[in-house]
């Protein structure tokens, strides 16, 4: 059986977050539980809409994710059965700073599907 990931981040391609990320990662990316992928934009430079996944949580900025860790873990520990991934949204960010990735990481930890955190646009 092929080892998973407890996250995914997904990011555009070229955007601050992915620069970030492969230059100077948090250091929640060393263990190996988390996977970046990188994707095409949109015209006016969101990342490009996945069909993929059930939207469980929305935040403007990454800043939330540490902010609201209890209502991180909840959603995900609440999002019910399925097969699709469970995705968190993050609207807008320059960076991901270890608390706030070790938010999300705590709770894919115990998530029965896997997570996906997508950040859309630069911030």
């Amino acid at each position: 059986m092929a080892h998973q990931p407890k996250l995914i981040i997904q990011v555009a391609r070229g955007s601050a977050v992915e620069r970030q990320l492969a230059t100077s990662p948090p250091q929640g990316l060393a263990g190996g539980e988390v996977v970046v992928e990188t994707g095409y934009t949109t015209a006016d430079g969101h990342l490009e809409p996945s069909e993929a996944g059930d939207v469980v949580l929305s935040v403007p900025s990454p800043e939330a994710l540490a902010r609201e860790a209890d209502e991180v873990h909840r959603v995900i520990a609440h999002a019910g059965t399925g097969v699709e991934p469970l995705v968190l949204v993050v609207e807008a960010a320059e960076e991901l700073r270890d608390d706030e990735l070790a938010a999300v990481l705590a709770a894919a930890g115990h998530a029965p599907r896997p997570v996906i955190l997508r950040v859309l646009r630069d911030g």
